[in-house]
């Protein structure tokens, strides 16, 4: 584990930090409160109150689902899943990746042919715009597709686009590997850029809701506090902080809107998607971690939905994955994730191809 990493079987000082950094009474103080934070916060040992259904989705005839980590509900309870065109790929797919399917899991249509070479991150804004991350996962002279953000309406006209087609870049107007996108109420535009381990950077990057550019934190990977390493995802609570899925230190890192740390959590696993309600619960989709060395090391944490509020930091419930055997698999569950405002929850599926509906028992 890297160097200012915060050890992954220390339960009592991950519960106390994340208290801390979410604004909670002081837990120093110890007592009950803390001790029922510890216990919730075990690694694990939270009940699952949610009931599955991969079944709801219903595809077009001849179309399957592919790999995704792309879902999200509009104002109107639409659901969206972004694939990758049936498979892991879209670069030279004919498909259409941007799905929609109403409240009963109907399809109703597909846009988005021909635009990407790799979708990844889903956000859907409070004007129910939709904005799609496309990753390329390798340079490519020539490439016409990838390292690119964007947006569109519901009819799906495209609106807007930042970055460079094609180019993976580490400047202020282009993106490496933009992994995920989030818009606030105000319209300012966050992109977590820096997919893989390897990456160059690992960075959160502000622009105004014009699109330009206003600053970036993080810089060049790594594991001290502050720093990030294949940062996957980005939620946003009521009070407007910002949730980073760390995923390479697995942690979450939370920030104001200007970069400054305000606290790091590591009890709701490793982080591949983030997602934050309007009544501040975190639900946090762990879809690699695994106990041998090398990657996704995360001893002692089984893959899974977990999901606690931001106020206390306590994870109240856990969503296990039944892989038989995740270990031999570099992801299994759910990667991206979103939930209703019924509490529906929604996971996207990498490995399965699938997208998990989750109710309450």
């Amino acid at each position: 584990m890297r160097k200012g990493d915060l050890l992954a079987g220390a339960v009592a000082a991950m519960a106390i930090l994340s208290l801390s950094a979410c604004g909670a009474a002081d837990p120093g103080a110890g007592g009950a409160d803390e001790t029922a934070a510890v216990e919730s916060n075990a690694p694990n040992a939270q009940p699952n109150p949610y009931n599955v259904d991969y079944h709801f989705f219903k595809l077009p005839p001849g179309r399957v689902m592919g790999s995704s980590s792309a879902v999200a509900v509009d104002s109107r309870g639409h659901i969206w899943v972004v694939d990758r065109c049936g498979a892991n790929s879209c670069a030279d797919s004919e498909l259409d990746p941007v799905m929609e399917f109403d409240a009963e899991g109907n399809f109703v249509k597909a846009f988005g042919k021909g635009l990407f070479a790799f979708p990844h991150g889903f956000y859907i804004d409070s004007n129910d715009h939709l904005w799609v991350t496309d990753v390329l996962l390798r340079p490519g002279a020539g490439a016409t597709k990838g390292s690119q953000v964007i947006e569109f309406d519901t009819d799906g006209n495209e609106l807007r686009r930042l970055g460079k087609a094609g180019v993976m870049g580490t400047g202020t107007d282009e993106f490496w590997q933009p992994s995920a996108v989030l818009v606030t109420k105000e319209g300012t535009i966050f992109v977590v850029d820096g997919h893989e381990d390897s990456a160059p950077v690992a960075r959160v990057m502000k622009f105004d809701a014009e699109g330009k550019f206003v600053k970036q934190w993080g810089g060049a990977p790594g594991g001290e506090q502050g720093q990030l390493q294949s940062p996957h995802a980005i939620a946003i609570d009521s009070d407007g902080k910002l949730y980073v899925g760390d995923r390479w230190n697995n942690r979450v890192q939370i920030y104001d809107q200007e970069g400054e740390l305000l606290g790091s959590m590591q009890q709701f696993g490793r982080p591949s998607g983030l997602f934050i309600d309007k009544n501040d619960i975190l639900y946090s989709a762990d879809s690699e971690s695994r106990e041998p060395e090398g990657y996704g090391h995360n001893p002692g944490w089984k893959r899974g939905i977990r999901i606690g509020s931001v106020k206390d930091g306590i994870v109240r419930s856990f969503i296990a994955d039944t892989h038989p055997n995740p270990d031999a698999f570099a992801t299994s569950n759910a990667e991206g994730i979103w939930a209703d405002d019924n509490g529906v929850v929604y996971g996207a599926q990498v490995g399965e191809r699938a997208v998990a509906r989750y109710t309450s028992k």
